[in-house]
């Protein structure tokens, strides 16, 4: 048994002082006064006459048992599991200019490439439930956007600030793996997984994507990669003369086979996104096979005791009202 309110019993022992305090300050005074006590020594205490000097005693334990109703004593009567998922998960996500190319559609308007992503990992993040989860953006070089946390708030928030531009250009698929492991070497999770998208070939950085992928297969970290963006020329957004955006046909080069290398040395999947849905369904994929339950014990359902406390103290204070205004009446 357990009570979901245990503060309350400070209570009860306030209360027994109180009514010892006035049980003997009662005991202390005579309704009749004799001039000597032999008169009365031979008499004996009647049945009567000791319940009504212990009648206080009944209204004390109405009292304390009310007290214990207000303290809600439960009885758990349903030993069930809880099942809870937690594991580390690092999302790299390539903030190269080649993610303007506007090949994807959002919200029924063409979109370029970063914000669609963006979009679709904001997804991703709010489905998840009990996973530690960060991210990595990477151009030229990586960078932390946002460490592993729990707190999806701020990682969304941190989210909307991956851009374009924020480092020098290129694309550096084996700084972004790097950079993701590190996130999550120290990790004490059972389970760690990186998802990786780009939509290039490695063509900067001092690490090459395969030597990333040796260094995941060692420490045990799961590799997803993700090859994003349709295939053939693709509209790509440029200036004119007169400061117009139009846009270009450009053709943008995805090293497939590196991706799908790294994601076989580690024991992960390679997928192609070619539109916004393909690219939706891939993190949904993604988010089922990535799911280590735990099991807990736990009590989730209760037998209330509160109202068998508060019938008992009603019925012992009820007793003591009937008492007291019959049989165990005082005259004054």
């Amino acid at each position: 048994m357990s009570l979901h309110n245990p503060f309350v019993l400070i209570l009860i022992p306030i209360a027994i002082l109180f009514f010892l305090y006035k049980q003997k300050k009662q005991s202390s005074e005579s309704g009749f006064k004799f001039s000597s006590g032999e008169l009365v020594s031979k008499l004996r205490d009647s049945f009567k006459l000791k319940l009504s000097q212990n009648l206080i005693y009944l209204r004390m334990l109405a009292v304390v048992l009310l007290i214990l109703a207000l303290a809600r004593p439960q009885i758990p009567i349903a030993d069930s599991k809880i099942q809870s998922e937690g594991i580390d998960i690092v999302l790299a996500i390539d903030c190269s200019t080649s993610m303007l190319a506007e090949d994807f559609k959002l919200g029924g308007g063409r979109q370029n490439r970063l914000e669609v992503v963006k979009s679709v990992v904001k997804d991703f993040i709010m489905g998840r439930r009990n996973d530690r989860i960060a991210i990595v953006a990477f151009a030229a070089r990586a960078y932390t956007v946002c460490p592993l946390t729990l707190d999806y708030g701020w990682l969304l928030d941190n989210l909307d600030r991956v851009k374009t531009g924020m480092v020098e250009d290129g694309t550096a698929i084996g700084s972004g793996v790097a950079t993701s492991l590190n996130r999550l070497k120290e990790s004490k999770g059972k389970s760690k997984v990186v998802i990786l998208l780009t939509d290039g070939r490695n063509n900067t950085g001092k690490i090459s994507p395969l030597t990333a992928a040796e260094a995941a297969q060692a420490l045990k970290i799961k590799v997803y990669t993700i090859g994003a963006g349709s295939k053939g020329p693709v509209p790509y957004p440029v200036q004119d003369f007169f400061g117009n955006t139009v846009y270009q046909p450009v053709e943008i080069d995805i090293d497939e086979d590196t991706l799908m290398k790294i994601a076989d040395m580690t024991g992960g999947k390679y997928f192609r996104a070619t539109d916004t849905e393909s690219l939706r369904k891939i993190y949904k994929e993604i988010d089922t096979l990535e799911k280590t339950v735990i099991e807990e014990k736990g009590y989730l359902e209760y037998n209330e005791l509160f109202s068998l406390f508060l019938i008992l103290s009603l019925v012992f204070l009820f007793l003591d009202i009937v008492l007291s205004n019959t049989i165990l009446r005082k005259i004054p």
